[in-house]
């Protein structure tokens, strides 16, 4: 157990637990959110929560168990597909239930841990448990992903995606009908001023540019064609539910459980169908594009019996 007890400066009066933490301890936002969780955070000798907010001059204390860093433990995933194979980069088709790579309060499997119970050799820049992943799809998406097997494949992906020189196009099934049925959501994303897990439209975020266009109607839902601008955390799940369309699906933005349940979903319907980049030593444009999961489609043919 490890703690540290330090005054709370002037700059950090009425900011919440969790995000003073962040800048005072240089923990992450969710690993100090955890550590007020567990009541580990005590204000002038009483216990707070992670939404509480600070007093200057105040005197914190803080306790927690140290965490061990993320590693790359290599698990065999079944379901995660090789949709391209070279001496430079692999693109796979990740499955819902597979985080992109270890991160802290995440056990379950990856696709980094995945490319290593299969052998491959992955680029070494980037934190350890990052090598090779130039951009992310959620857990609970499914979908295409490029991962970067040299070093050069690295760098020149990494500023491929930054320069917005990439096409991402995503297929989701959002409830109700989007009003226009085609148009541009242009807001920018923050993480949600009261949890932790979540993100929102909020003034001070990152500029955010989601454009959709509706491929199917079907009563109480619509299956939208969306391609992004940017690439933030959680950005289309967000987008929609601030448009009033949640995506199918998907509770921790606002989505009907009823619905979810009728069409046997568990998790968001959300799925990278096409991922087009130059590749990094040909520089030829390549496509490639996913089928949609198993319970995606099931979820589909539902819509479309009804």
């Amino acid at each position: 157990m490890e703690s540290r007890s330090l005054p709370v400066p002037d700059g950090l009066d009425g900011v919440r637990v969790d995000a003073a933490l962040a800048k005072m301890l240089g923990f992450s936002r969710t690993f100090a959110a955890e550590i007020a969780d567990a009541d580990g955070v005590e204000l002038d000798g009483r216990v707070v929560g992670r939404s509480d907010r600070l007093r200057a001059g105040g005197w914190l204390s803080v306790s927690w168990e140290p965490k061990r860093e993320p590693e790359v433990v290599p698990v065999e995933v079944p379901d995660l597909g090789i949709v391209h194979d070279d001496d430079d980069i692999v693109v796979v088709d990740k499955p819902s239930g597979v985080a992109a790579h270890p991160s802290i309060g995440w056990d379950g499997p990856t696709v980094l841990g995945a490319l290593a119970a299969g052998g491959y050799r992955i680029a070494t820049t980037g934190a350890a448990e990052r090598q090779g992943v130039v951009h992310r799809l959620d857990v609970g998406t499914s979908g295409l992903m490029v991962v970067a097997k040299t070093e050069s494949a690295y760098t020149a992906l990494k500023r491929a995606f930054k320069e917005r020189e990439v096409e991402k196009v995503y297929h989701t099934v959002v409830q109700g009908h989007p009003d226009p049925l085609a148009g541009t959501i242009d807001a920018p994303i923050g993480r949600h001023p009261s949890h932790s897990w979540k993100f929102a439209v909020r003034p001070e975020g990152k500029d955010s540019v989601t454009h959709y266009e509706t491929l199917e109607a079907f009563p109480g839902a619509s299956l939208l064609e969306v391609h992004l601008e940017t690439g933030r955390t959680h950005q289309i799940r967000v987008h929609m539910a601030a448009h009033r369309h949640p995506c199918v699906g998907d509770p921790l933005y606002g989505a009907d459980p009823t619905m979810s349940a009728r069409l046997g979903l568990t998790r968001q319907w959300l799925h990278a169908r096409e991922l087009s980049f130059t590749h990094p030593l040909t520089g030829e444009w390549v496509t490639f594009t996913s089928e949609y999961a198993p319970d995606l489609a099931a979820a589909l043919a539902i819509l479309r019996r009804d």
